[in-house]
Parts: C-alpha cells; sequence; structure tokens
C-alpha cells in the first residue's frame, strides 16, 4: 500500500518503521526536520506538508504530540482534508481529546474518508519491538480494513467503539498508568532509604508477585541507573492526565488519585524535566523528601 506517516518522533519512527519493513511505500512528513532521516534514507519519500502526505497516500497515520498538534494536522490550512487525493482511512494514533476524535471523524465523513482515533500503549519499548497495545475507535469496517497494518506495530489490538472510543480507552489506562507509577517510584525510594535494601533485587522479587505491572519491569531499571531519557515525554502525560481530569470533571467524576499525580507531575516540569521520561516522578518524589 501507499501509506502516509505523520509525527517521526520517539514512538513515530520505529511504528513507521515497521509498515516500511513489511513492504509498503511510505510517505513521511514531521515538522523537526532530521528525526526523517533514517525512514527515508530506507526509501521513504518525504512530504512538505500534511496536505501533501493526503495527496499521494491512500491511507494516512499520525502520530504527533499535543491535541492543536492533532487539529493542525488534519483540520489545518494545509492539513489531511486541505487537499483532494486518494486517501480514505485517516488513523491518529496520538493520545488526544475524545471530543477531537468525533470532530474529525465528522469532517472525514463529508469528504469521504474514515477516521480511526487510535492511541497506543507501551511506549519506546512497545514501539520498537512492535508491541504495543492499540485501542480503536470508529468504523468496524474501517478497523477490519487496518487491522493487518495493526499487527505489524502491536500484539494487542481491539476496536472499543465508535468514534473518541480509543480516547476513552487510552484515557482508562493513563489513569492506571498514574497510579502506577507513584506506587513504583515509592516502593523504590523506600527500598533505598529504609535498610538500604538493593533495589534491582527488589524489582526482581516484586516482578514476580502481585504488585508485579509493566512499569516495575521496564521503568524500574531506568530509575535506579538514573536514566531518565523519555519513552514517554513528562509534558506528554500531563497533557495526557489534564484531559483524564477534564472529560471526568465534564461527567460529574471525582478522581483524587489522578489529580494528586498530576500535581507531582507539575513539579517534575517545573524542575525541567518535561522531556524527561515519566519515570522521573522519582526525582519529584526525591525532593519532596530533601534528596536533591
Amino acid at each position: 500500500m501507499k501509506i502516509g506517516w505523520i509525527g517521526t518522533g520517539v514512538m513515530g519512527a520505529p511504528m513507521a518503521g515497521h509498515l516500511q519493513a513489511a513492504g509498503h511505500d511510505l510517505y513521511v512528513y514531521t515538522r523537526t526536520r532530521g528525526k526523517e532521516k533514517l525512514l527515508v534514507e530506507n526509501g521513504a519519500k518525504w512530504c512538505e506538508t500534511p496536505g501533501e502526505i493526503a495527496a499521494n497516500a491512500e491511507l494516512v497515520f499520525s502520530m504527533v504530540g499535543l491535541p492543536a498538534d492533532v487539529e493542525d494536522v488534519y483540520l489545518g490550512e494545509k492539513g489531511i482534508f486541505s487537499v483532494e487525493g486518494p486517501c480514505r482511512i485517516a488513523v491518529d494514533m496520538t493520545t488526544s481529546q475524545p471530543s477531537l476524535a468525533q470532530t474529525i471523524a465528522q469532517e472525514a465523513a463529508k469528504r469521504g474518508i474514515q477516521c480511526l482515533d487510535a492511541p497506543v500503549s507501551g511506549g519506546d519499548i512497545g514501539a520498537r519491538n512492535a508491541t504495543l497495545v492499540i485501542m480503536v475507535g470508529g468504523n468496524k469496517e474501517a478497523f477490519d480494513t487496518v487491522l493487518p497494518l495493526f499487527q505489524l506495530m502491536g500484539q494487542n489490538i481491539s476496536h472499543m467503539g465508535g468514534s473518541g472510543a480509543g480516547q476513552h480507552a487510552k484515557m482508562c489506562n493513563q489513569i492506571l498508568v498514574a497510579g502506577t507509577m507513584i506506587g513504583v517510584c515509592e516502593s523504590l525510594l523506600y527500598a533505598e532509604n529504609v535498610g538500604k535494601l538493593d533495589q534491582a533485587s527488589m524489582i526482581n522479587i516484586m516482578g514476580g508477585g502481585a504488585a508485579s505491572c509493566w512499569s516495575i519491569t521496564n521503568l524500574g531499571p531506568r530509575i535506579i541507573r538514573g536514566n531518565y531519557d523519555p519513552g514517554f515525554f513528562v509534558d506528554h502525560f500531563i497533557k495526557d492526565m489534564g484531559i483524564a481530569l477534564q472529560e471526568a470533571s465534564a461527567v460529574g467524576l471525582s478522581l483524587p488519585g489522578l489529580a494528586l499525580v498530576h500535581q507531582l507531575y507539575l513539579a517534575v516540569k517545573a524542575q525541567g524535566h518535561g522531556r524527561s521520561g515519566t519515570h522521573a516522578l522519582m526525582l519529584a518524589l526525591k525532593t519532596l523528601n530533601g534528596q536533591q
């Protein structure tokens, strides 16, 4: 297939690479030139705008940063919907607002295009290893068409419902990740300071019991090495938590645990770690305890 890919950052580049490795013709656009270099070296064609992508590709994926970026990619002056071309299905894999996904789907329908919202979970590791969880909202027929491509990027893929359902599912995921992350960081901080337990041994023992989770297994070792390189940016996680809090408020829900973790992540950002990985929450907890 002729596939367009918009956004070649930490997550987007390896995801697009899996499609390219499967033999599909790739058209790429990214706002920060240079990030597409490896894909282009492997045969992808560079496009100057999202609109140029849609003018060449029959199916377009996007994986950008913020809801405002998603809106510009699809509805902007040079966006996907600004041109007429072969594009018949567009898939936004950014974590974004459910209401925006619904708006984009409505605008797409006016142009004879099906639009899926398909946010992912699994971070940079899942993107590189093609083991992402993919939560999809939108037309079921379009989902069935795209499923073989999703299977090149992930292992657990589910159609969650109509437009916006994928984004709502991702909000559930992020609420759980937020609560889990504070538990991971606090448990390792406790191990380090009370009894001087070996943190690597603690990760091993916790990973084999009821406390087992993806975060302790994959991010715990990075924390004890002091490696806070991003698999998923603090800035983007703050965005996700903000969306979840807004959506919860809209239906009268109070989520005090999420609100607390959100505030702690704002402290991480204030310390200058907005472009660090989400496990940099440990830095805020250490500061709170006077350790740095």
